[in-house]
């Protein structure tokens, strides 16, 4: 798709995202943005487990899980329930908050 240009090096970026991402208000564009948050929060317990200094077999060992499981989450492939990222974070030192935005 052609990017439509407003003025200089300004462009509107608008229609290539509905067209990539599906319209605004529609079940598409719905679940593209449902699997951006699961891959952000993917990235955040990867760069957590890797900041805590433990290898995937480590973390799964403390939560009793595999370590199949810990690599498919930190890939965005499963979503771990609530209950789960709770074990999670604790098992890397962290605590999960709720709070008012």
């Amino acid at each position: 798709m052609q990017l439509k240009e407003i003025s200089k090096d300004i462009y509107d970026v608008s229609a290539m995202l509905d067209e990539v991402l599906g319209k605004e208000g529609t079940p598409e564009r719905e679940r593209n943005r449902e699997k951006a948050w699961e891959e952000y929060n993917a990235a955040i317990l990867l760069e957590a487990r890797k900041n805590a200094k433990l290898t995937q077999a480590e973390l799964a060992k403390r939560i009793g899980a595999d370590k199949g499981y810990i690599s498919r989450v930190e890939r965005g492939l499963v979503v771990p329930s609530v209950a789960t990222l709770y074990k999670i974070a604790s098992a890397m030192g962290l605590v999960v908050e709720l709070r008012p935005a």
